[in-house]
C-alpha cells in the first residue's frame, strides 16, 4: 500500500509539472525561466512589433521614341540610356515605346500616362504636336519634350544650339579634307536638322572657302540603307567627309565608309552626332562627332520628379556655353593639335558673342 501511495504521488507531482509548462507555453510573453509562473499583459497588442513602414515609392519614367528607335546609337539611344542611369542611381521604374510611325506618338505617350508614370518623354520634335495634345487632355501629368518647345503648364521643353556644335565639327572638315568636297545628310527637314546643316556648312566656309558642302536629306531617321545609298553617291563624287544628322539612317553611312576603307583607295571619313560614335563604329572612320548632351538633359530633368521639383511650363536651351554641345576627348585620335587649337579659337570666340553662328 505504501509503494502504491508513493507511486500515486509521483505521478500527481508529474501531471502538474506538465500542467505548468502547458500554461507557459500558451502565455503572451514566455518567461525564461522553466516553471517561473508569468502574468499575460493586459493589453496584447502593446507587445506587437510596430508595423513595417512602407518602402519608398520607385519613380516611374517612361519614353516614347520617334521612328529611329531606341537603338538608333545616336540620339533616341542616349535619352535611354539616361534613363537606365536613373534606374541604377535611384531604383527608377524605367520603360520605352518605342513609335513605328507618327501615328504611334499619341498613343504610346498616353499609354504611360494612363498608366500613372511620374514623368512621360517624348523624344524628338516630331513629337511636338502630340505631346501637346496629351498634356491638355491629362492636366496632372508631367510630360517632358528634348528638341521642340511645347507651350503647356506641364511640359518641361528641353532644346539645343546643335549649330553651334555643327559649327565646330565644320571647322574640323573644312581642314581636314583633301578633296575641297564634303557631305552632308540630314533625316527629315525640320528646325532642329536645320540648325545642324547650316552650322556644319558656317564652320566649313569660315575655314576654307575653297571647299562645297553638298547637302542632301534622306526623308527618313529609320533607313540605314537609304544612309548608305546617299553615302556612296557623295563618296562616289568626291566628297571625302560626310557629316549626317540621320538617327539609325546615319548608321549606313558608316558602314558605306567603313566597306571602302576596307578595300582600300581614297581615305573617307564619316563625322558622328549626338554622341561620341568612334565608341560605337570606331576610330579608324569617325573623324570626330557632334556630342549633344541629351542624355545630360534627360537625366536633369528625370532627376527634378525624383526631388520634386519638376518645372513645368519652362524651356530650356543647352549650348556651346552651357557644355550642351561639342566635341569629345576622342578627337584627338584623328585630329591633329592644331586643327583641334583652331576648334578651340573658335569656340571661345562663339561663347564670348563675336561669332554669331547662324541657325537656319
Amino acid at each position: 500500500m505504501k509503494k502504491f501511495y508513493q507511486l500515486s504521488l509521483v505521478m500527481v507531482m508529474a501531471f502538474t509539472v506538465i500542467l505548468a509548462g502547458c500554461g507557459n507555453n500558451n502565455s503572451a510573453n514566455s518567461g525564461s525561466n522553466a516553471g517561473t509562473a508569468t502574468t499575460a499583459p493586459t493589453d496584447a497588442a502593446a507587445t506587437e512589433a510596430p508595423a513595417a513602414t512602407d518602402a519608398p515609392k520607385a519613380v516611374k519614367l517612361g519614353l516614347v521614341t520617334d521612328v529611329g528607335g531606341v537603338n538608333d546609337k545616336s540620339f533616341n539611344q542616349s535619352s535611354w540610356e539616361a534613363l537606365e542611369a536613373m534606374e541604377k542611381e535611384f531604383g527608377a521604374e524605367i520603360k520605352y515605346l518605342q513609335s513605328k510611325s507618327n501615328a504611334d506618338y499619341e498613343p504610346n505617350l498616353n499609354q504611360f500616362v494612363k498608366g500613372g508614370y511620374d514623368l512621360t518623354w517624348g523624344i524628338g520634335f516630331d513629337l511636338g504636336d502630340a505631346v501637346l495634345k496629351v498634356a491638355k487632355e491629362n492636366p496632372n501629368a508631367n510630360l517632358a519634350i528634348i528638341d521642340s518647345v511645347v507651350d503647356a503648364p506641364n511640359v518641361e521643353s528641353v532644346t539645343f544650339a546643335e549649330n553651334e556644335g555643327s559649327f565646330l565639327v565644320g571647322v574640323v572638315a573644312g581642314l581636314t579634307t583633301k578633296t575641297n568636297k564634303v557631305g552632308f545628310i540630314g533625316g527629315m527637314e525640320s528646325p532642329v536638322i536645320k540648325r545642324f546643316e547650316v552650322g556644319f556648312k558656317a564652320g566649313v566656309e569660315a575655314v576654307n572657302p575653297n571647299a562645297t558642302v553638298k547637302i542632301t536629306y534622306a526623308g527618313a531617321y529609320d533607313k540605314p540603307d537609304t544612309g548608305k545609298s546617299l553615302a556612296a553617291t557623295l563618296y562616289n563624287d568626291g566628297n571625302d567627309i560626310i557629316f549626317p544628322a540621320a538617327g539609325a539612317t546615319g548608321n549606313g553611312v558608316f558602314n558605306e565608309a567603313k566597306s571602302r576603307n576596307k578595300a582600300g583607295g581614297s581615305k573617307v571619313w564619316v563625322i558622328g552626332v549626338d554622341k561620341d560614335q568612334s565608341l560605337e563604329f570606331g576610330d579608324d572612320v569617325t573623324l570626330t562627332s557632334m556630342i549633344k548632351r541629351v542624355d545630360e538633359a534627360v537625366k536633369k530633368v528625370s532627376q527634378q520628379v525624383v526631388d520634386g521639383t519638376f518645372k513645368g511650363g519652362t524651356t530650356t536651351v543647352l549650348s556651346l556655353k552651357d557644355n550642351g554641345v561639342g566635341l569629345p576627348e576622342t578627337s584627338k585620335a584623328n585630329v591633329s593639335a592644331d586643327i583641334l587649337a583652331k576648334v578651340d579659337e573658335y569656340s571661345k570666340q562663339i561663347i564670348d558673342g563675336t561669332i554669331v553662328v547662324p541657325a537656319e
